[in-house]
C-alpha cells in the first residue's frame, strides 16, 4: 500500500472489430467499434508517430546506420489469423502475448507503415538492446521488456514528448528523481541510456509488487498506477458480487478493465505486443535491418573536472558529434566534474589516448570555454545613478503628503488661538463697555 501511495504520488472486454481501413485515420489513431455497435478512439504511442527522417537525421544513424543490400522485395506479405497466433505463441516470453484485431492493427502498422522506422531501429539495437537486457535481468525481469523502448521512444535517446518525458524509457521529471536520475540545466541522466535501463528496471519491479500482472505494469508505465488502479475499480463495480450474492473476487486484467483505460494506453499493450513480433518475424514481412557499425565496444573514464566535450574532440581527436551520441545526458556539451565525478563515455580505442593527454585536454581552450566568473568587484568608487521607480515615486509622494498634513495641522491649531484670543479680546471689550453703560 506504501509503495502504491509512493508511485500515485509520481464484466470481460467486448469482442472488438477494427473498422474499415478508410475510416481509420492514418496519422495517429484508430477508430474501431466494439460488439455493441459504440465507436471508440484508441490513440497510438507517440513514438508510432515519429516522422522516419527526423531519426534518421540522428549523427548515429547517418554515421553508424546503412541500407543493407538485400534481395527481399520490399511487400508486406499476408497471413492467416491463425499464422499470427501460432508466430506469436513461438516467442519464449514469460508476458502474455495474446492475439486480437487491435494486436493485429498495431502488426499491420509496423510491417507496413512504419517498416523503415523497424529496420532503423533493427539496426540501432545491436547497441542498445545488449544494455537493456543486463539491467533487465540484474532485477530479474522479463527480457522482452527490452522492447518498450521501442514504443516510448523510437530507440532515440534525445526524444522529449508532447508532456516533457525524456529519453530512451520516457521517465518524467519527477519520476525520473524518484528513481534516482539527475536533471538539472546541464546534465539530465534521463538521457543517458545505461542509469536510465537501471532506473527503468527498478521502476517496473515495483510496479509489479503492486499488480502482479506484467500486462498491467507496462500500462501503469504509461498512464500512472494511480489511472489503472481507477480503471481496475470501474470495471470491477459492474461485477462487484456473485450471482449467490457474495463478493466477487477483484479482477486485474488489462483486457477486463481495457474501456475504462485511457485512450492511448489502449493502444499501448497491443502495441507493445506487436513491437515484439514485428522484431522477431521481421524477415517474415521482407524488412532489412540496416547494417549497423556502431562502436563495438565502449568505456568509460571518470572527470572530476569541469570539461567540454570540446576540449576532448580537439585534443583526442574524435568527432564532437559522436562524443554527443554517446554522451547524450549532457545537455550543453558540458561535463560539471567540479560538482561531482561524472562519467564520460568514449570508444574503448580512444580511452588509453583521453589518459595520456588528460592534462592537455583539461587545459585546452579553458579560458574560453568557462569563462564564467567565480568573483566580481563591485565599482564603488562611481556616483551611482539610478531611475526614481513609480513605487519609489509613489512612497516620497506619500511621505510629503503626510508632512503637509502635520504642518495644516499645526498651522490650524495656531489659526485656531489667534482666533480664540481675538473672540476673548471682543468679549472682553463688549463687557467693558455694559458696564460703563450702566455706571452711567
Amino acid at each position: 500500500m506504501i509503495l502504491a501511495m509512493m508511485l500515485s504520488a509520481t464484466g470481460a472486454m467486448a469482442q472488438i472489430e477494427v473498422e474499415d481501413e478508410d475510416d481509420v485515420d492514418d496519422e495517429d489513431e484508430l477508430v474501431v467499434t466494439d460488439q455493441t455497435g459504440n465507436e471508440e478512439i484508441i490513440e497510438f504511442p507517440e513514438a508510432m508517430t515519429y516522422d522516419l527522417d527526423s531519426l534518421l537525421n540522428l549523427y548515429m544513424s547517418k554515421t553508424y546506420l546503412d541500407d543493407n543490400d538485400c534481395n527481399m522485395r520490399d511487400e508486406n506479405p499476408i497471413y492467416t489469423k491463425e499464422e499470427y497466433i501460432e508466430r506469436l505463441s513461438r516467442i519464449p516470453t514469460v508476458m502474455e502475448m495474446a492475439y486480437n484485431d487491435v494486436v493485429q492493427k498495431f502488426i499491420d502498422r509496423y510491417s507496413g507503415r512504419l517498416r523503415r522506422s523497424i529496420s532503423y531501429m533493427l539496426g540501432a539495437s545491436n547497441f542498445y538492446m545488449p544494455i537493456f537486457e543486463e539491467a533487465l535481468e540484474m532485477y530479474q525481469l522479463p527480457l522482452e521488456l527490452k522492447y518498450l523502448p521501442i514504443i516510448e521512444s523510437a530507440l532515440n535517446p534525445t526524444a522529449v514528448s508532447r508532456v516533457g518525458a525524456s529519453g530512451l524509457w520516457q521517465f518524467m521529471i519527477g519520476t525520473g528523481k524518484q528513481y534516482g536520475l539527475q536533471v538539472n540545466s546541464l546534465v539530465d541522466e534521463r538521457r543517458d541510456p545505461v542509469k536510465s535501463s537501471y532506473a527503468a528496471a527498478r521502476y517496473l519491479k515495483d510496479l509489479y509488487k503492486i499488480f502482479g500482472d506484467w500486462n498491467l505494469v507496462i500500462a501503469a508505465y504509461n498512464c500512472g498506477p494511480e489511472n489503472i488502479n481507477k480503471a481496475i475499480r470501474r470495471a470491477n463495480a459492474t461485477t462487484a458480487k456473485t450471482p449467490e450474492g457474495e463478493a466477487a473476487p477483484v479482477i486485474k486484467d488489462y483486457w477486463h478493465i481495457y474501456p475504462y483505460l485511457p485512450r492511448e494506453t489502449r493502444g499501448y499493450v497491443p502495441a507493445f505486443i506487436a513491437a515484439n513480433y514485428i522484431m522477431t518475424y521481421y524477415s517474415q514481412h521482407n524488412i532489412c535491418p540496416m547494417s549497423t557499425r556502431l562502436p563495438a565496444k565502449t568505456d568509460t573514464v571518470m572527470v572530476s573536472r569541469n570539461l567540454h566535450l570540446e576540449q576532448v574532440a580537439e585534443v583526442v581527436g574524435i568527432n564532437i558529434d559522436l562524443l554527443r551520441s554517446l554522451n547524450p545526458m549532457y545537455r550543453r556539451d558540458v561535463i560539471p566534474g567540479a560538482t561531482e565525478p561524472y562519467a564520460l563515455r568514449l570508444p574503448q580505442t580512444e580511452v588509453g589516448k583521453f589518459i595520456d593527454m588528460e592534462d592537455s585536454v583539461y587545459n585546452y581552450k579553458s579560458d574560453e570555454l568557462f569563462n564564467k566568473r567565480t568573483e566580481v568587484e563591485v565599482k564603488d568608487d562611481v556616483p551611482t545613478y539610478y531611475h526614481k521607480s513609480k513605487r519609489y515615486a509613489r512612497g516620497k509622494k506619500a511621505r510629503v503628503s503626510k508632512r503637509t498634513v502635520r504642518v495644516k495641522g499645526r498651522r490650524t491649531t495656531a489659526t485656531r488661538k489667534k482666533t480664540t484670543a481675538k473672540k476673548r479680546t471682543t468679549t472682553s471689550k463688549k463687557r467693558k463697555s455694559t458696564s460703563k453703560k450702566r455706571r452711567r
